[in-house]
This record gives structure tokens, C-alpha cells and sequence, in this order.
């Protein structure tokens, strides 16, 4: 059996993270501990001497909940990082001057939530801001000025979602979302014109559709569509006609990613998401470099930054088993200098790999999923964990997976499955999730228990369920409605009555109320379906223990969502444990609650699996 991993190593803060060369290249900015929190380092670098780690220097001073979000700003003095407080995701936007290291709260407005919507190079002082000031549920556009930090709002949001850009930093497209659940993508031929709709997406493509960005001439808009195919296709838009061209597209996976060209605006490498990440090149140009680029690493390249030049690129790997490494490739040369790892003593014990399945569901549909065994355990009988994604509308991916790693090590199987209603492989997978919680969706993780256990590898006696947010419904939802098919249940952050949970919904997510509506139910109109969908209504037949934990300040899923449900299991005399966290969100990004948590599931999940746990 593998050494055991300290939960320390898995799931405290990372050595380093998050890598931004600045705009100029003579400088990398990374995130990384500060007196045991987050914050933003920055050092000087040179694309022949490399980074100079010993000159580098801590910049901003957070105390508390760390920082995770922040970016260059394009004058290459600011730079700029997005807080909340205690999780309520009310993000404030704050910078620091790297030479006078003079920090402020550009955006002091409580109960706001800002948001990064621009930032271009020929604008290097001006950053554009959305702000829900005026209407909780609807951010308008502020132009930000760095030097005077004076914010003078440039558009105001009539029921609007997202803004793009154009290369002259003037919002000219956006989305406005209809109660039917389709979307109409927006666009004006300059800053003071009248909006007027390019394209309509009908609500089948909602999820599978988005804007990337305009071209240099502003003429075009780049976006990913599904409309008229099944996946989601690069497509480039003539605003002038509406005339659409197909780029880049694939019969089984969605367009995940664009890399462009900063100067032309052109696409040069797009990115599908299958079992592992698979590139299409459109820029003749960057063959080489991505050649040059998969020797560095046997992971799958992502592409997180360059600078202003476009000269050095800084690119990560996902990786199963092992840290996530990262490089600054220089084009010149077509050579790349490792930078770090965000957590280098993981090389120090045995990690598993993160393997591809695939099964068949219950009414003929193939869902695929990943499987992370135990190292030197055997491939048979295993106490199995099934761990849900949240979302639903997200996936799991293949690459470095702190749960997968942490579950294996302890000696569990740990199955992760992309259920119908997942993102990625195209629009007819993910509506088959439409209305469907609690229904064929979780059939699906119910089937691919049957095909773990039915093929031997998992002891059908010892198989729990684990998730947060939609993952953690997917745990409540598979203690109350099969409840002889897991043997415990551990959900964070999970909702439990479908009907509080939309009613209930942050105010900004309004606009998009019609995709909760179509994709899990009306509240004014199918209330009864959604209390049958609810595991709150099953609470009496529930057998197992649970584990249930909640971050007071979630915005999305209320803390009433786990107290109503622990209120009805103790009422019911059902065995659970039930953690709050007053100082956290939606999910828990404070390191001392994150190991609090997973000691607690650990200790859970051995006394009821069977499997090891850390002193």
C-alpha cells in the first residue's frame, strides 16, 4: 500500500500558483503563501536569465481569505486582484502600484459585486468594469481610470448579460437572454448606436454558445455555437450581415478554449476537451511552437499567459499524477525554462493515474467518466467512492485531481462520472438533462455504480457518494431516493429542497432564471414536481449516515438548504454529522476549513469503508 499523503500536502495552501508575466516580460507575478495565506509575489525575469526568485517580493497584504483572481494591468505598473468577504462573491476590485506600492479599493461599495470585463493594450491606464450598483441583478459598465481611479459608468444594462469588447476597449456586443430560455446575441457598429441583434440561439445551444471576442477591425465577432450542429463550433460572425463561417469543429466535443493572436486578434490554436485535451491549429504559424511545446511536458498544454509582445508564452500542464508544472516558453528560441509546481512535495509519494471509462446508460446513452485507483492495491473488490461534479452544468477533465489523489491514496476507488446534463459533448448530452435531477441523471450515477460493481472492481457493499454543490444534491439525492445502493453520503454545500434553491438565487443570476426554469423547474408552476425531485422530500427513507457541510455565507446554495435537511434528520433520528463554517461561501477556501473538512470526511468515510485515514 502507498505512503500516506498528508491532507496537508493535498489540500493546503500550494507552493506556488498561477503564473502572469507582465506586459513588457521583465516581470512574473505568481500567487503563493504569505504568512500561511495567498497573496500576490512578484519578481524580476528575463527571457535569458530567467526568473530571479531570490529578488522576489510579496505585494499585497491579505490577511484572511487570500487572493486567487488577479491580472496585469496593461501600463505594467498595476496590478490588480478581485476579494469578497467570508465567500458572499460581493468581489471587490482592488490594485497595487508595484512601484509606490500604494494599494487601494477601487470599487468600496457593499453589497457590489464587480467584475473584470477589459482591458486592452492600447488603453493601458483604463480598465472596464461591470458593476451591479444601481440594480442588484444587473451589472452596468464603468470605465475605470488607473491613474485617478475615478469610475464613470460608460453603459447602462437594460436586462443584459456578459459584454465583449472590441480592440478599442468599446463594449459594441452582449447577450439578452428571453423567457422562452433562448439568447440573442447583441452588437451595435459603435459605442453610441443602437443595439440590434446578430444572432439568435435557441435554447437547445444556450449552453453550448458564447462570445469569444471581435476581430482587430472590430468587423467580426468570434464566438463558439452550436446553433444548426450538435457541438460547439468556432464560428466568426460578419456584424455587418450576420454571414457566419465554421473555423474549427468536432462531431463529439465542444470548442473549450481559443488562443489568439493578440495583434491580428486572429484564432490560432482551439482547444477540445474529449478524454484528454485535444488541439485543432488554424495559425500555420504556431505549429512549430506547439510542437516545441508538447516536448516539454507529457501533460496537456494550457495555454494561461503571454506577454504584451506575444514573445513569451507561459503555459501549464495538466497532469494525473503529479503536480501541475509550469513553463515560460520563449518563441525565439522555441525553448522553454521551468518556472515551478504548484505543490512540489507531492513528488515524494505515489500517485495514481486518472483512466478513461466509458458505459452505457439505462436507455443507450454512453456517458464517460474516469476512474483513479489505488496504486499497489489491486483492481478488484474495492471500497469505491462515487464523486459527483458540481455544476451540473460543468464536467470533470482529466489532470491533477486533489479528491481523486486523496480518495486512492486512502485506498478507495474513486469514480467520477459525466453525467447527462454535463458540458462538452455537445447539445443533445447536455438537454438530456433537462428536468431531469434527481431523475436520469442521477440514473446515470446509479448505472455507473452498477458498472463498477458489475464488473468486480468495487465492492457493491462499500460504495458511498460525494459531492458539493450540484454534487452534493447528487449525495442526498442518492441517500433518499436508492437508499440501499450506497452505504454513507457526504455532501458540501448541497441543496436539498429544488424549490427554496431557485427561489433563492443570487440576484445577479435573474437574467438567466429562465435556463433554471427550463433545465430544472418552474417554482410557480411545478411545484410538486420539484418537491418529488427534492431529497428533502425522502428524508424518511434515508438508512445511511451522512456527512453534510455548509459555508454560512454561500450566495447560491443558502445555508437553510443543509439546515432544513438536518433539522429533518435529526427529527427522523438519522445518523449524520453536519459542519458549519461561518467565515466561508460556496465551497471552502480558507486552508485551516478546508483541512478541517477533509479530516472530518476522512475520518467519515474510513468508519464506514473500511478504508485508511491520516493520524
Amino acid at each position: 500500500m502507498a505512503e500516506l499523503i498528508p491532507r496537508q500536502v493535498l489540500f493546503g495552501n500550494p507552493e506556488r500558483l498561477s503564473p502572469r508575466v507582465s506586459p513588457d516580460g521583465t516581470r512574473l507575478a505568481w500567487i503563493a503563501p504569505h504568512d500561511e495565506v495567498l497573496n500576490v509575489w512578484v519578481a524580476p525575469a528575463d527571457a535569458g536569465a530567467g526568473v530571479d526568485w531570490a529578488a522576489a517580493r510579496v505585494i499585497t497584504d491579505d490577511t484572511d481569505r487570500g487572493i486567487r483572481m488577479f491580472a496585469w494591468a496593461h501600463d505594467g505598473r498595476h496590478l490588480l486582484y478581485l476579494q469578497d468577504t467570508g465567500g458572499d462573491e460581493n468581489w471587490r476590485l482592488h490594485d497595487v502600484d508595484i512601484a509606490t506600492m500604494e494599494r487601494r479599493d477601487l470599487t468600496p461599495f457593499d453589497g457590489v459585486q464587480a467584475r473584470i470585463i477589459a482591458m486592452e493594450r492600447k488603453f493601458p491606464t483604463e480598465v472596464l468594469v461591470g458593476l451591479n450598483r444601481d440594480n442588484p441583478e444587473l451589472h452596468d459598465v464603468y470605465r475605470l481610470d488607473l491613474v485617478t481611479g475615478e469610475l464613470v459608468k460608460e453603459v447602462q444594462n437594460p436586462g443584459f448579460i456578459g459584454w465583449v469588447a472590441d480592440p478599442q476597449l468599446a463594449v459594441r456586443a452582449t447577450v439578452a437572454p428571453k423567457p422562452d430560455g433562448s439568447l440573442v446575441v447583441m452588437v451595435r457598429d459603435t459605442p453610441d448606436a443602437d443595439w440590434r441583434p446578430l444572432l439568435t440561439v435557441p435554447a437547445d445551444d444556450a449552453l453550448t454558445s458564447d462570445m469569444v471576442a471581435f476581430s482587430e477591425d472590430g468587423g467580426s465577432l468570434l464566438a463558439v455555437s452550436s446553433v444548426g450542429a450538435n457541438t460547439g463550433r468556432l464560428v466568426r460572425i460578419d456584424v455587418a450581415t450576420g454571414a457566419e463561417q465554421v473555423l474549427a469543429s468536432d462531431p463529439d466535443a465542444d470548442v473549450s478554449d481559443v488562443r489568439i493572436q493578440p495583434d491580428t486578434r486572429e484564432p490560432q490554436i482551439v482547444t477540445l476537451l474529449k478524454d484528454r485535451s485535444e488541439y485543432i491549429v488554424l495559425d500555420p504559424s504556431v505549429a512549430g511552437d506547439l510542437a516545441a511545446i508538447r516536448t516539454l511536458h507529457p501533460g496537456d498544454p494550457m495555454f494561461v499567459g503571454a506577454d504584451d509582445a506575444d514573445a513569451t508564452w507561459l503555459v501549464g500542464f495538466t497532469n494525473d499524477a503529479g503536480a501541475v508544472p509550469f513553463f515560460a516558453y520563449d518563441r525565439a528560441s522555441r525553448t522553454g525554462r521551468f518556472l515551478f509546481e504548484h505543490q512540489p512535495a507531492l513528488s515524494r509519494y505515489e500517485l495514481a493515474a486518472m483512466e478513461p471509462f466509458s458505459f452505457t446508460a439505462r436507455d443507450g446513452l454512453t456517458v464517460h467518466g474516469y476512474l483513479t485507483f489505488p496504486p499497489a492495491a489491486g483492481r478488484a473488490g474495492l471500497p469505491a467512492v462515487l464523486n459527483v461534479h458540481g455544476g451540473p452544468w460543468a464536467r470533470d477533465t482529466w489532470g491533477f485531481d486533489p479528491e481523486a489523489q486523496w480518495l486512492a491514496n486512502r485506498g478507495y476507488l474513486c469514480v467520477q462520472v459525466n453525467y447527462r446534463g454535463s458540458t462538452g459533448y455537445g447539445k443533445a448530452f447536455v438537454n438530456a438533462g433537462d428536468r431531469e435531477w434527481g431523475g436520469r441523471m442521477q440514473d446515470d450515477l446509479t448505472d455507473a455504480v452498477a458498472f463498477v460493481t458489475g464488473q468486480g472492481l468495487a465492492d457493491p457493499a462499500r460504495v458511498a457518494i460525494y459531492g458539493g454543490s450540484y454534487g452534493g444534491y447528487a449525495a442526498l439525492a442518492g441517500a433518499a431516493f436508492t437508499p440501499g445502493l450506497f452505504c454513507c453520503a457526504v455532501d458540501i454545500v448541497g441543496p436539498s429542497n429544488l424549490k427554496t434553491l431557485i427561489e433563492t438565487i443570487p440576484p445577479y443570476w435573474a437574467p438567466m432564471i429562465s435556463q433554471f426554469h427550463r433545465r430544472v423547474g418552474d417554482p410557480a408552476k411545478d411545484a410538486g414536481f420539484l418537491w418529488s425531485r427534492s431529497p428533502l422530500s425522502r428524508v424518511s427513507d434515508i438508512r445511511i449516515p451522512l456527512l453534510i457541510a455548509q459555508g454560512a455565507n454561500d450566495p447560491r446554495v443558502k445555508q437553510a438548504e443543509s439546515e432544513q435537511i438536518v433539522a429533518a434528520l435529526e427529527e427522523a433520528g438519522i445518523d449524520h454529522e453536519y459542519l458549519l463554517f461561518p467565515d466561508e461561501g460556496h465551497g471552502f477556501a480558507k486552508p485551516e476549513n478546508r483541512l478541517a473538512f477533509y479530516a472530518a470526511a476522512e475520518r467519515f468515510l474510513a468508519r464506514h469503508l473500511g478504508g485508511r485515514a491520516e493520524d
